[in-house]
């Protein structure tokens, strides 16, 4: 699989549900259960790729970067981050899935508490 040229920029690698990813912070604060307060990841999509559906049990703030628009599907509903809406809460045990609208489309995503994979189910 070669990476596109802004993945490769950036480092990121392929994300289990679909697209690139990479870590970028965690928080060093924890909750009282032991878990990071927050991370962030870099998430890329280009077009023909998109994420699976899948289910955090956090809330996760996305920020758009562009140059795409992300359709982000949240339950039913369908909402676009791009430059008219550059950030979006999906709550935690949403289900959700993204794919880009028309061109490649690079986000960051906050997740509070701190994203764990056993947290994390694709469905």
């Amino acid at each position: 699989m070669t990476r596109p040229a802004v993945a490769e920029r950036l480092d990121l690698r392929p994300h289990p549900e679909g697209g690139w990813f990479r870590r970028t912070w965690t928080s060093p604060a924890t909750t009282e259960a032991g878990r990071a307060a927050a991370t962030a990841i870099l998430f890329l999509l280009t077009p023909g790729e998109r994420s699976a559906p899948h289910v955090v049990n956090a809330d996760e703030l996305w920020l758009w970067h562009g140059p795409g628009t992300l359709a982000l599907l949240i339950g039913s509903e369908r909402t676009l981050l791009g430059p008219g809406q550059p950030q979006v809460l999906v709550p935690a045990g949403a289900r959700q899935a993204t794919e880009p609208v028309d061109d490649e489309v690079l986000v960051s995503c906050v997740v509070s508490p701190g994203f764990e994979w056993s947290g994390f189910r694709l469905m």
